[in-house]
């Protein structure tokens, strides 16, 4: 064998005595004698995953899974501690059982793949006493154990039926036959049974008999709804005319336990052994036993019904193990070596100790971590608080309104993050801002990233919080053009708590190229252009020496669509020839007729009602302001459109009359009210234009006209009014057309127009 002894190991595997039933080692080694077996834990880190072999006068037996089972040994691997936990039964297949329990074992440890051999000696001398019976039902085996004092008459069959079919030349020594729940097998020698798996012995005047879990003479059955698994051997001797006969029976509850309302619910039969009475339990956790009271006050709790045990062992029980798991999610899983005693008494007040070693597991179980916003308004600084975060679970990095930070922070003086460990196996993290960056924060959106050591998986938790510091909304500024109005706006680092709006419509770059603004937008500033006539625009007080021109922009919440605040500019412009669609129904022109005049005289001018004249005339320019149903206009229906059209009337001579055609044009669908209660009302966007016409003085209709149209009459009783209101309802859409041409050189079929479009306003 080749051997590399590790020095310091060596030096601690050396330590080892004899002496007591303790043994201690730290970080490497522990070995104990407990009442019924011998226990060794193993760093698992510190040897590399070890084996064990037993030893005896006979020579070395590796412990694989199979013979562990068989001989009484059981290997548990607790890696949520880093441990190898071994344990040896008493009546274990290598024990020397002479004046105590001498166990010698061999543990083999593997570096740089050679392998090194230590040697493990104990002897044990177990204070409480042996019952007549007892039954180990171990994680992986089955064990009984009966006092071999038999007594009499009891060792003796009185049913002699039941030894004819074993009677035979063959079955001299002793022998063993099964029962199931059908039939009574065939026996077999013992040596035949224990190359089946079955061992039988006889040490410190006791018979054994083991078995692992699930041989092919075992059964299973439920009593009162819980799982057992059952061996029943009968083992016998036949001297001559006498018999002896010992039923060896293992019986052990099989239920898996159940996690219900933060306990761990187990359950075993009350009577898997004949009892005159109920039995007593005593129950702990990794091998150590306490008294029902006592564990009653740790949060243990058992019950009896349906003449069933049930045991429950709350979540967070001392001696529990919990390890967490992340999966879209962080969850929790606890794991408990359940150790129980259950003791009954028979009719001939004969004691069976019952002993229980079982692992429970509980299911995946959501660990919900909370935060809590801690910021303090007069301290002016930010604060937030993430608690309930397991123990095995680190905060590796975190993003801040998008900007990733590393934990641990490398500057502590603009942000710092506080650990701090809790009684109860969980940690909290305090994230804190500097006064001076806090003062430019209004809601902070935090993404955790944790992670369960040992694993990689990561969990991302987000939380917004907003800070009740006050902060006021964007602020524009604004400036005219010759050509309309420009906005500026300097960001701020929280300024993505609003949204900027024209009207309703929410600005982004899609509206601006929409509508025709030009906008341009950094992160540093955002710049918006708003031509003259476009969407958003309301005029007041037009004249033939200028207008005004009011443009708004809208600063909303970002949650709630709330107005806080508005940028509102006016500026002066200059008129030159428009045409204004009122959405109550005026109709304002102002005519540049310098286009259509050589002279550049203005001779008197109208429309199709005579009596309505400009309002103002300058040079060669005239202004009319007039509602759409009066002053003879036309009221032309097509599919899905209204136009309302008057014309401006001059006449140059007797024979021709010159002039311009204004009209605007409404979607039908916005006019519901007019045909309901007769009223004007737009709610969709009006189209403006202005036609130069010539025609003959003679046809000029003022007061009716011969178009297949309704005419509304002129009012001859009463002057229409000529003069402008104070205030010009919202006007939504200017459209222009002007004639290029001068009048004399028009010809029918050649005449050429410049279409000018005011878009939505």
């Amino acid at each position: 064998m080749a051997f590399k002894l590790i020095y310091s190991v060596a030096l601690l595997l050396s330590l080892w005595s004899t002496a007591g039933c303790d043994f201690f080692v730290e970080g490497v080694l522990q070995m104990e004698c407990h009442d019924r077996y011998f226990m060794i834990a193993v760093d698992l880190a510190a040897t590399g995953g070890p084996r064990f072999e037993a030893v005896d006068g006979t020579g070395t037996y590796a412990v694989t899974e199979d013979y562990a089972a068989k001989c009484g040994y059981s290997i548990n691997v607790l890696s949520l501690l880093g441990l190898v936990e071994f344990r040896a039964s008493y009546f274990s297949c290598h024990t020397e059982k002479d004046d105590g329990f001498s166990f010698r074992f061999n543990l083999i440890t593997t570096y740089d793949g050679e392998d090194a051999y230590y040697a493990l000696n104990k002897t044990c001398s177990p204070s409480l006493p042996w019952s007549p019976r007892e039954v180990t039902c171990e994680v992986n085996y089955m064990e009984v154990s009966v006092r071999s004092e038999l007594p009499c008459p009891a060792g003796f069959s009185e049913d002699w039926s039941t030894l004819e079919p074993l009677y035979s030349a063959s079955t001299q020594g002793w022998q063993v036959t099964f029962q199931n729940l059908d039939e009574q097998l065939p026996p077999m020698n013992l040596s035949k049974a224990r190359r089946e798996g079955y061992i039988f012995d006889l040490a410190h005047d006791r018979i054994v008999f083991r078995t692992p879990y699930g041989q092919p003479e075992s059964y299973s059955t439920e009593v009162n709804g819980v799982p057992v698994e059952v061996v029943h051997a009968t083992v016998f001797l036949r001297q001559s005319w006498v018999a002896i006969m010992v039923d060896m029976i293992a019986a052990c509850s099989m239920d898996a336990g159940s996690y219900h309302s933060g306990y761990m619910i187990w359950d075993t039969p009350e009577a898997l052994y004949p009892s005159l009475g109920g039995t007593q339990i005593s129950l702990g956790l990794n091998g150590k036993l306490v008294e029902l009271a006592a564990a009653e006050q740790k949060g243990f709790i058992m019950a009896r019904y349906n003449s069933t045990v049930q045991i429950g062992i709350p979540y967070n029980a001392e001696g529990g193990y919990r390890k967490s798991f992340v999966n879209n999610g962080i969850f929790e899983f606890y794991i408990f070596n359940l150790y129980l005693k259950q003791t009954s008494v028979d009719e001939r007040h004969e004691e069976t100790a019952l002993w229980f070693h079982r692992t429970l597991v509980t299911p995946l179980l959501p660990s919900s971590l909370f935060t809590e916003d801690q910021t303090d308004v007069a301290e002016g600084a930010f604060t937030v608080y993430l608690g309930k975060v397991p123990r095995d679970v680190e905060l590796t990095s975190l993003q801040l309104n998008g900007q990733e930070f590393e934990v641990p922070f490398s500057d502590a003086n603009t942000y710092t993050l506080t650990e701090v460990n809790h009684p109860n196996k969980t940690h909290s993290y305090t994230l804190k801002f500097s006064k001076e960056n806090a003062a430019m924060l209004h809601k902070l959106d935090i993404n955790y990233t944790l992670k369960a050591i040992p694993g990689n998986d990561p969990y991302y938790y987000t939380v917004s919080v907003k800070a009740l510091m006050a902060v006021s909304p964007p602020s524009f500024d604004a400036g005219c053009t010759a050509s309309g109005i420009d906005f500026k706006l300097a960001y701020r680092s929280f300024d993505y708590l609003w949204d900027i709006s024209i009207g309703s419509d929410r600005l982004t770059p899609a509206l601006a190229a929409k509508h025709g603004y030009t906008m341009s937008n950094d992160s540093h500033s955002l710049l918006l252009s708003v031509p003259l006539f476009t969407h958003g625009y309301k005029y007041q007080d037009i004249t033939l020496k200028g207008f005004l021109g009011t443009f708004t922009i809208l600063v909303r919440d970002h949650n709630t669509s709330e107005v806080k605040t508005s940028t509102i500019k006016t500026c002066l412009f200059n008129t030159t020839e428009l045409i204004v669609c009122s959405t109550n129904g005026w109709m304002t022109v102002v005519a540049d007729l310098a286009v259509v005049l050589q002279s550049g005289e203005i001779p008197t001018t109208h429309l199709m009602n005579s009596l309505c004249v400009p309002k103002e005339v300058d040079g060669t320019r005239v202004l009319f302001s007039f509602p759409l149903h009066s002053c003879g206009s036309i009221v032309k229906l097509s599919k899905g459109d209204v136009t309302y059209q008057n014309k401006i009337y001059f006449v140059r001579s007797e024979n021709v009359t010159e002039g311009m055609t204004v009209q605007c044009m409404y979607p039908l669908a916005s006019l519901q009210r007019l045909f309901s209660i007769h009223k004007f009302e737009s709610d969709k966007e009006g189209f403006g234009n202005i036609i130069p016409f010539v025609m003959p003085t003679k046809d000029v209709q003022t007061c009716t006209t011969t178009e297949m149209t309704t005419t509304v009459a002129p009012q001859r009783t009463r002057t229409p009014s000529l003069h402008l209101p104070s205030f010009y309802p919202t006007a939504r859409y200017v459209k222009v057309y002007r004639v290029q041409n001068k009048l004399p050189y028009l010809k029918k079929g050649t005449k050429t127009m410049q279409e000018m479009w005011f878009p939505r306003f």
